[in-house]
């Protein structure tokens, strides 16, 4: 994981934001660090992503919706047996993209 200075830069002097800037939507690893949340959550936050992605066999998310997130979290239900105080964990991870 490479964090972007520059984007951090920008968010530290907020005239520096180009039209070009605002036409995108931050990435997930800048979301998640302007929350300033810890690099644990980060780590749990990206692994959560990518296991929602692959069981969708590498589906793009915008491409998927409610369905998709209730399937997945069925899954870890179900088939992974996943405790019940895991599953918003992964729904908050999820919610990011």
């Amino acid at each position: 994981m490479i964090y972007n200075e520059d984007f951090a830069i920008r968010i530290a002097k907020p005239g520096l934001y180009t039209s070009q800037d605002m036409d995108h939507k931050p990435k997930l690893l800048d979301q998640v660090r302007l929350k300033h949340y810890s690099i644990r959550t980060e780590q749990a936050y990206v692994d959560w992503i990518k296991r929602f992605i692959l069981f969708h066999h590498k589906r793009h998310p915008a491409s998927m919706g409610v369905p998709a997130v209730r399937a997945f979290l069925s899954h870890l239900a179900v088939e992974r047996h996943v405790a019940a105080s895991t599953q918003p964990r992964a729904l908050s991870a999820i919610v990011f993209l």
